[in-house]
Formats: C-alpha cells, sequence, structure tokens
C-alpha cells in the first residue's frame, strides 16, 4: 500500500511539473500529497493526519462548516459581479466596517491581498502626486507587476521598482535603528533624488522581515514622517489581521496607529480568494471621480457571504482571545526549549504569529539557515508542518490557524524538542 501510494505521488509530482512549470513551488523535500483538512489537520492520500502549524489562511479551521454552508447557499442562489444591486456586499461591508477606526469608513474588495496592495499604491499615487514608496528591506507585498517591484522578497530576479526606497525593519533581536530613523533617513535620500512620496507600505507583524513588532508609538512616528512629507501610511494586514496577533483584531491596534489604508487578505475567506482595500472615504472619492477601478470577480456574492461568516466566527468564537491565550502558552513552552538548545536565539511571539530564530551561535547571531531547513523537514516527517522567513530563511514561522488549542501546542513543542535533540545529537 506504501510503495502505491509513494508512485502515486510521483507520478502526480511528475504530472505537475510537466504542465505547471517551474513558478509552482512545492514546501519539503519530500512533497506532501494533501487530500481533504478539518480543523487543525490536513489529511494524506492515505487518511494520515498532519497538524497544520503554518496556515493562516484557513484562519477559522479547515473546513469550517459554517463557511462551507455559507458558500454552498449562495452559490445556489446568485453569484456575479457588483454591477447590479445585491445585499450580499452591503451586508458584510457595514459589519466589517465596524472593526475599524470610525475614519476608515469605505472599502472595496478585490480576489487577493496582491490586488489589494496594487490598488492601494494606485490610490495613493493619484491622492497624493508622489511615486515613491517606502517599504523595508525583505518586504512581500503580493506578486502583481506593481506589488511586485515594492516586495524585495521575491528575490533578485524581481525588478526593484525606480521609486521603492528600502527602510529597515524594527530588529529586535540583533538592535539596528530604529525604524523611525530609517524612514527620516529614506525621506532625506528621496528629497535628494527629487522622489515625492507616496506612501510608507508596511506589513504590521514585518513577517517576511523575521516577524517583528516594533516599540511602542515608533510606526506611529514613523507614520507621521511619512506624512509631513505628503505621503499616506498603508498598513499591510494581509497577514497579521484578523485576530491573528491576539486580543487586537489588526496588527495596526498594536502599534496605536490609524493608517490612511489598510490591506486584507488571506485569512478573510477562510481559503475562498477574497481580499480587500479600507480607507478613508475622501481617498476613495477622489481616486473614484476620475478613474475607473473595477473587478469581475471581487464582492461578488458568494465571496461576500464567505468572508460575512468568517468575520462572524472569530467574533463568536473569540478566536482573538483563544490567539492570545494559546500564543502565550505556547510562547512559554518555547522558552523552556531555549533553555536547553542553544540554537534558539530569540522567540518573537504575538499572539499566534511566533518567530523562531535559529541561530549558530548565541553571541555572533549567526543564522543558522541549513539547521532551520532540516528542522522544517524533520517536523514534516514527524507530521507537523511548518516554515521558514526571513531573509536568510533561518526563522520558524508559526502561524496556525486561529482554533489552535493547548493540546496542538503541547504536540509542536513534544516534536520540536526531538527534532532539535535529533539535530543537536
Amino acid at each position: 500500500m506504501q510503495n502505491d501510494s509513494v508512485t502515486t505521488s510521483q507520478k502526480l509530482l511528475a504530472r505537475r511539473k510537466r504542465v505547471l512549470g517551474a513558478g509552482y513551488r512545492l514546501f519539503y523535500q519530500e512533497p506532501l500529497h494533501v487530500v481533504r483538512a478539518e480543523g487543525m489537520w490536513l489529511y494524506d492520500e492515505q487518511d494520515r493526519p498532519y497538524l497544520d502549524v503554518y496556515n493562516n489562511v484557513a484562519s477559522v479551521g479547515h473546513c469550517h462548516p459554517a463557511v462551507v454552508a455559507a458558500i454552498a447557499e449562495q452559490s445556489a442562489r446568485l453569484n456575479t459581479h457588483t454591477r447590479y444591486l445585491n445585499d450580499a456586499i452591503v451586508d458584510f461591508a457595514e459589519d466589517f466596517l465596524q472593526e475599524f477606526p470610525a475614519e476608515l469608513g469605505n472599502i472595496t474588495l478585490t480576489c487577493s491581498g496582491s490586488e489589494a496592495n496594487d490598488l492601494a499604491l494606485r490610490i495613493a499615487r493619484f491622492a497624493t502626486g508622489g511615486s515613491g514608496v517606502l517599504v523595508t528591506r525583505w518586504a512581500y507585498h503580493g506578486v502583481t507587476a506593481a506589488v511586485a517591484e515594492v516586495s524585495p522578497a521575491l528575490g533578485d530576479g524581481a525588478i526593484r521598482g525606480p521609486s521603492t526606497v528600502l527602510i529597515d525593519a524594527p530588529d529586535s533581536y540583533r538592535r539596528g535603528i530604529s525604524l523611525a530613523e530609517s524612514v527620516a533617513g529614506a525621506l532625506r535620500d528621496m528629497r535628494q533624488r527629487g522622489i515625492k512620496p507616496a506612501a510608507l507600505l508596511a506589513d504590521t507583524i514585518f513577517s517576511s522581515d523575521g516577524i517583528f513588532c516594533a516599540p511602542p508609538g515608533e510606526l506611529r512616528q514613523a507614520a507621521e514622517l511619512v506624512r509631513q512629507a505628503g505621503g499616506l501610511f498603508i498598513a499591510d494586514e494581509v497577514q497579521a489581521g484578523f485576530g491573528r496577533t491576539g486580543n487586537d483584531m489588526w496588527g495596526f491596534t498594536r502599534h496605536g496607529v490609524t493608517p490612511d489604508m489598510v490591506t486584507v487578505g488571506k485569512p478573510m475567506g477562510n481559503g475562498h480568494p477574497v481580499a480587500g482595500l479600507v480607507g478613508r472615504p475622501a481617498l476613495f472619492d477622489v481616486f473614484g471621480r476620475s478613474q475607473r477601478y473595477f473587478n469581475t470577480f471581487g464582492g461578488n456574492p458568494v465571496s461576500a457571504r464567505a468572508a460575512h461568516a468568517v468575520l462572524k466566527i472569530i467574533r463568536e468564537e473569540k478566536l482573538a482571545q483563544n490567539a492570545a491565550r494559546v500564543g502565550d502558552y505556547l510562547a512559554a513552552g518555547l522558552r523552556r526549549l531555549a533553555a536547553r538548545y542553544t540554537a534558539i536565539g530569540d522567540i518573537r511571539a504575538y499572539g499566534l504569529f511566533i518567530g523562531v530564530e535559529l541561530v549558530l551561535d548565541r553571541q555572533t547571531r549567526e543564522p543558522a539557515s541549513e539547521l532551520a531547513f532540516q528542522v522544517v523537514n524533520l517536523l514534516r516527517g514527524r507530521r507537523i508542518l511548518t516554515s521558514t522567513t526571513g531573509p536568510r530563511a533561518n526563522i520558524l514561522k508559526i502561524r496556525p490557524p486561529l482554533v489552535f488549542q493547548t493540546e496542538h501546542a503541547d504536540l509542536l513543542l513534544e516534536q520540536l524538542d526531538r527534532v532539535l535533540a535529533q539535530c543537536h545529537a
């Protein structure tokens, strides 16, 4: 049976490579063939369970019955674009905007976070007359041509835009200059080069940079510097949002700042492709009077119902509070492991968004990239699924569905302990 399943997976892998090309990459040295999912678990073709400690897309748990029902019911009734009146998108928008500061009173729905960030940049450039966009040195904001230019994490093959200006993430481990100092320096450089700023675009958990949270007030100060220079602040909440960081719905809340625009996506539809841009109505108005924006599938009734179901579940099941509680529990367990394994250089925990930085030496803090790669693959062999982040891919990225419980944390800690012991043997 095992040989048959391996053969089946190998055949599928060969077929995939033949028709999808090199652009579609897979996790793990031994790719995982998943066929179904439920709650915290993914199942392979032999129906073996794998604990999902990575996929924030299924934020309320894989195949949550309420989301499945909302999609199915609306699909059976109607699905079309937003140029007809329909209550689904209005019902959702009215309810969803209650989760934001009152100043942010409009929303445009898209299909992906990439589209939301793309639209945010269009609006920012039109409203300010500027072109410059400040992003962190290893930021990821999406895959459209426009946002690929402001996503250095895509690698050297992705050409950085001529008006893209890089700033330092607030690295609490290696203690570089502050975020505000880096922004101030970037703005001085932009003035010398004749580049007018359009926006500071920041992932509020700096996830691709290594998972950081700037000291209190620092992101607010950076945003004010950009505003004083004529630009806007766009908070990318595609990864940090929807209660991920615990208690607060949005990452920007932790920083005490109200953005001009907020992009949301990934967990918004629990796997259904829905995303959006929330912002100040004046920005939407000045843009909408002069330019057309239409997204065929953005805001369709099925997507709107899926997103509304997710929103209600997060509230009813108190998943942001769960992220805070279980995140604290998991972080405490990771600190116990750090006391035993010197390869753990730092633990950065914000609710259920946790970075475990692996190093070769705690004194030099040299990144242990190969070790991180080994740990991720050994965990996969023990049916625990996670991945890495950061410029050197040496930071374990722990970002499970929000329904993660203490028993799941215990299983992760047990298996990570065994893997680290194996690597240190």
